[in-house]
């Protein structure tokens, strides 16, 4: 599939790579700099390094070769669908469950699932190894998510994510207690400098971001909250809370490396709530799915 593009003004100054992962949020950069090393990104008919930088006048050509049959293995599983029709399919993912296939992780999958499923009925617009994904969450985080089973309807929901037009409301329980009812977070979020499977505000470098938090109750020493995300960069939310010193509980990355809570296993993160608007009938659909049983106990307990 080719695709064109023409820098604005406002995105000159901008090197290419980056450039193109905000153009297509369905790609991933580091997808986008294997494009460009095997020359199917031109710039004026001429190819180009990913560091090289955009400028108004430039006409850059996009070449995304077409999937071919994925080496991964469909695997039986026990998915909780909430919704599923010829364009999409919903999905609410359990904790512990790794979107797409990665280093470490081949097998049992949401693609695995997805691929015995839906057999070949997926999108295949970002490659081999996540067909049907258009965006994903965390292997800890729990809650709704949604696969294309086509590529029109991909390009309409990455066209959403683009616009920033997609609802998305999660729930979270954070250290502390937030004093303010409500607030907004907005800083850019980027690669680490130094941990590479960790993200940071990075003013320099970041891609911007924006989510907003509403306090829903208050105990002792944590906070119950629900963030409502505008953007949605890797691992935004528990990167934004931890900004505000007050870390996702059970993340020992972003927060405490001692989990208060005996036998908690990652952050207490769940996404709740996806409402996007149907890629065929254009009518605005909302998705939830209900708290997993270990963070409505934790809930319990907190009280």
């Amino acid at each position: 599939m080719k695709q064109e593009f023409y820098p604005t003004d406002m995105e000159s100054d901008m090197r290419i790579d980056k450039y193109l992962s905000e153009s297509c949020p369905e790609l991933s950069r580091s997808y986008i700099q294997k494009l460009l090393k095997s020359g199917q990104v031109l710039v004026n008919k001429k190819g180009v390094k990913a560091s090289y930088v955009v400028s108004e006048d430039d006409h850059i050509e996009l070449e995304v070769p077409a999937a071919v049959e994925p080496e991964i293995e469909a695997e039986a599983m026990d998915l909780d669908i909430l919704y599923e029709d010829q364009d999409i399919i919903l999905i609410n993912k359990p904790k512990g469950m790794v979107v797409h296939p990665a280093a470490g992780h081949y097998s049992h999958t949401l693609v695995n699932g997805l691929m015995y499923h839906c057999k070949d009925q997926l999108s295949g617009i970002n490659g081999v190894m996540r067909p049907g994904i258009v965006h994903r969450i965390d292997m800890d985080t729990t809650g709704v998510l949604i696969a294309c089973k086509n590529d029109m309807a991909h390009n309409s929901i990455a066209a959403q994510l683009k616009e920033h037009s997609i609802t998305r409301r999660y729930q979270a329980i954070v250290h502390g207690v937030i004093k303010e009812e409500e607030g907004t977070v907005v800083a850019p979020i980027g690669r680490h400098q130094t941990e590479r499977k960790k993200m940071c505000i990075n003013y320099s470098n970041g891609r911007s971001a924006i989510t907003h938090y509403r306090v829903l109750q208050r105990f002792s020493q944590f906070t119950y909250v629900e963030c409502r995300l505008e953007t949605g960069r890797t691992h935004q939310i528990r990167v934004h809370m931890a900004s505000l010193h007050h870390p996702l509980l059970g993340d020992h990355v972003y927060g405490p490396a001692k989990c208060p809570v005996p036998g908690l296993t990652g952050q207490t993160l769940h996404a709740g709530i996806l409402g996007i608007v149907h890629p065929r009938t254009g009518e605005y659909m909302e998705f939830t799915a209900p708290l997993p049983e270990y963070f409505d106990k934790l809930l319990r307990t907190l009280r």
